[in-house]
């Protein structure tokens, strides 16, 4: 009987998929296993996607490396030399400018003490234990209240008064909080599972020569052949059991897997690792799907069901060189934050479309960029995707008039006021400003991602993220003692940001992971196949 080399296939190109290949390929046993990655798409780095914008690099997918000490990704960024650059790129000085707060109807406030007041609702002790963390902030909010209850209204601020201008603001960092998490409803992010949650210290930085040029150094050391572009998995077959296998009418061992793709072709794997989204997987677990065949098991598909994974989305604007009028020089763009009313406000302005007032800041991509960010999350992300540019450019154009309105008449600033340009009529002509054009990043609508990053949902917990890493067939006591022998084990493995438990969300946690199951089956063959 002719013995074939393992053949283990990778599904997806990014930064798990790619970690896994490249752990696989250098670990010495490059000649003992036949190694292949199919990605659907027509790129390699899956959710990280650097490109150009504006004469910037700008990252329309992942884009922070989240604390430089001790990060894997931040080592490889200085080992490839990746961190300088002389093109600009994406918030290459972090933030140098100071945030600009100001509320709906242009009225400017200071920001230390309402960049302060999220931290002083939630450090209220008494709210600890909460189910979500939008429950644990809004109670912190209260206490907060309660506290403060003496404090003076403030005056010269038009319709707004102290308490709905604090809440509004609250709000503000709320919707920031949803950008960081995915989560578009901070109530359905679980309070409990956040603490498991853990960061790399020291600053947070952007790669200058891009996040791509991470998963593309990784791939380097890859067979040309290694990696195939647009091979887009439909159906996974696997065996629900880990049992002998047969030998095949060519006289070859079969194989336990059986991939087929979209242009109809099929491919035998003794192992598949498993890099897709959760939002893929999701899809994949609905009745109707097919995608797994046995459909994978309860457990594994109620973890899927019960953890959360959100839509965030970028949009980038380019500031047209004809936005200086009247004197109002826009070159030189703030950092700015929007406060907006209430849902219920009747003062709310029309002309503001709700997919905007969830934004909490649009700014330069740099100090003095022509190149204008914004991050939406949630129903208002994925109703960015559906629009049209020029409907984008008129609804930001229409709410950034809006927040920089020149007043035509001053009001003495009261000495009690945190808002100081008083209950005036605003010069909006002066405030127009001109973009030439827009890109947005369109994460779930993608069907290679249906979203975009996972967080632990209210009703799940960090073990539905160890129950997603478990490889398949799940073996009994009885199984493991005979794995040695058999060829069906480990048939499905699981890799990607979704499977790791304390740095979901993100590259390293991706990156990980793919270190993960690439020594899973490592560890295999060295102890059960005699590799």
């Amino acid at each position: 009987m002719v013995t074939k080399k393992p053949r283990i296939v990778i599904i997806g190109a990014g930064m798990a998929g790619v970690t896994a290949a490249n752990k696989l390929y250098t670990s010495g046993c490059e000649d003992l296993f036949e190694l292949i990655v199919v990605e659907g798409g027509t790129r390699i780095g899956g959710r990280i996607n650097t490109s150009e914008f504006g004469g910037d690099r700008i990252e329309m997918g992942a884009t922070w490396i989240h604390g430089i000490g001790g990060s894997p990704v931040h080592k490889i960024a200085q080992e490839i030399k990746a961190l300088e650059s002389e093109q600009p790129w994406e918030c290459m000085d972090g933030s140098s400018d100071e945030a600009k707060t100001i509320a709906e109807g242009g009225f400017e406030g200071k920001k230390v003490e309402y960049m302060k007041l999220g931290d002083e609702a939630a450090s209220d002790n008494g709210v600890a234990g909460k189910l979500s963390v939008g429950s644990f902030l809004r109670k912190g909010l209260d206490a907060y209240w309660v506290s403060n209850k003496s404090k003076e209204e403030v005056n010269g601020c038009g319709e707004w008064s102290r308490k709905t201008l604090e809440d509004a603001v609250f709000a503000m960092h709320e919707s920031t909080q949803r950008t960081y998490t995915s989560a578009g409803d901070l109530l359905t992010l679980d309070y409990n599972a956040e603490s498991e949650y853990r960061m790399f210290p020291g600053e947070e930085i952007t790669i200058a020569k891009g996040y791509l040029s991470i998963v593309q150094s990784l791939a380097s050391v890859l067979p040309p052949d290694v990696i195939q572009l647009g091979k887009r998995v439909t159906k996974v077959e696997w065996k629900a059991e880990a049992t002998h296998l047969g030998v095949d009418q060519n006289g070859y061992d079969s194989r336990p897997v059986k991939l087929h793709f979209s242009d109809g072709s099929v491919l035998l794997a003794d192992h598949v690792i498993v890099t897709v989204s959760l939002g893929v997987l999701k899809a994949a677990t609905h009745q109707d799907s097919g995608m797994f065949s046995p459909p994978l098991p309860c457990f594994k598909a109620d973890a899927i069901s019960r953890l959360g994974f959100g839509v965030v989305n970028k949009l980038f604007l380019q500031l047209s060189s004809t936005h200086v009028t009247k004197g109002q020089d826009f070159s030189k763009f703030p950092f700015l934050q929007m406060v907006f009313h209430r849902e219920d406000s009747e003062f709310r302005l029309k002309k503001i479309p709700w997919w905007m007032r969830k934004t909490a800041s649009i700014c330069p991509l740099y100090h003095n960029s022509s190149v204008l960010l914004s991050w939406f999350a949630g129903k208002e992300a994925l109703e960015l995707e559906s629009l049209k540019d020029e409907e984008i450019v008129n609804g930001v154009t229409a709410t950034i008039s809006s927040f920089l309105s020149k007043p035509r008449k001053k009001e003495k600033e009261n000495s009690h006021s945190h808002l100081g340009n008083g209950h005036v009529k605003h010069d909006e002509e002066n405030s127009q400003v001109k973009f030439s054009k827009v890109l947005k990043s369109q994460w779930g609508s993608d069907p290679l991602f249906l979203g975009s990053y996972s967080y632990v949902a209210v009703g799940s917990s960090g073990e539905d993220l160890d129950i997603l890493a478990e490889p398949l067939p799940k073996l009994s006591n009885c199984d493991e003692a005979a794995s040695a022998t058999s060829t069906s084990s480990l048939q499905i493995l699981f890799a990607g940001e979704a499977t790791h438990r304390t740095h979901y969300s993100t590259t390293h946690g991706a990156y990980y992971s793919g270190l993960r199951e690439a020594n899973r089956l490592l560890q295999y063959y060295n102890h059960h196949v005699g590799v």
